[in-house]
């Protein structure tokens, strides 16, 4: 489990995230929205031990993150599969190569296993024929895939997805979003989606905290948010729901 205690940062003095509470359970998959620089982004950090608190903690399965030592912590990061917001491939390497990269850097896997792995994780990600391309050869969704794939080649226990849909056509984003639900269920992983697009987050969360203003404002499940009647989060919701043309939400709220 992922414990999130009393955290809070600030960047030049500045406060960017204030006393955060918030426990993710194994095998959950938990949604963290919120307007564009509300501090998603900087609490995926700090969970992953990118960024220390000025106060608080991160515990990852019992353990204070930023207690241990670089090395304890490298390993502890070797459990977290993370796809980046423009998918952070490496442009002079292959798809293949990108996906196999983080199998040479932690693993003592022998070149055959790597190969194995690495075609195994791009068969997951439905793209078995691309290996050989680089990533100037690919379209934005087939990044995303790639970098999913990537995420995925150590077999980690928790994958954060740091806004999956974002720059993606409608068509694109709902594949990514059945990918990573589809993913989550067959590897038995914990989710953490950074997204302010409320279409992804229906469609693949099981809980949802709204980060606003750098405080979490309310958690709860899907369920729970479908029926909520705070203004702050309704305001949000429906604000990302005419966006992105898709008013059911808006509509089931308003009734």
């Amino acid at each position: 489990m992922i414990r999130i205690e009393h955290l809070s940062k600030q960047f030049d003095g500045k406060p960017v995230l204030q006393d955060i509470s918030l426990d993710i359970h194994e095998g959950e998959t938990m949604a963290i929205i919120g307007r564009s620089g509300s501090g998603k982004s900087v609490l995926m950090k700090h969970i992953i031990g990118l960024l220390q608190p000025e106060e608080g903690r991160v515990l990852v399965d019992g353990v204070d993150i930023n207690r241990i030592s670089y090395k304890q912590l490298r390993q502890v990061r070797t459990q977290f599969g993370v796809l980046f917001q423009g998918g952070a491939l490496f442009d002079s390497m292959s798809a293949f190569e990108n996906v196999a990269f983080p199998l040479r850097t932690f693993t003592d896997k022998t070149e055959a296993e790597i190969e194995r792995e690495a075609r195994k994780c791009l068969e997951l990600v439905q793209l078995p024929d691309i290996g050989d391309k680089n990533p100037s050869e690919l379209s934005g969704g087939m990044r995303k895939r790639v970098a999913l794939a990537r995420a995925i080649a150590l077999r980690p226990r928790d994958i954060i997805d740091d806004k999956p849909t974002s720059g993606l056509d409608p068509e694109t984003s709902n594949t990514i979003d059945e990918l990573i639900s589809n993913l989550a269920d067959q590897l038995n992983v914990t989710s953490i989606v950074i997204s302010h697009d409320m279409h992804s987050v229906l469609a693949i969360a099981d809980r949802a905290a709204f980060i606003h203003q750098g405080r979490l404002h309310w958690t709860g499940t899907i369920d729970e948010l479908h029926r909520s009647t705070d203004a702050t989060l309704l305001g949000f919701v429906r604000a990302n729901e005419y966006q992105i043309g898709y008013p059911e939400l808006i509509a089931e709220k308003r009734s």
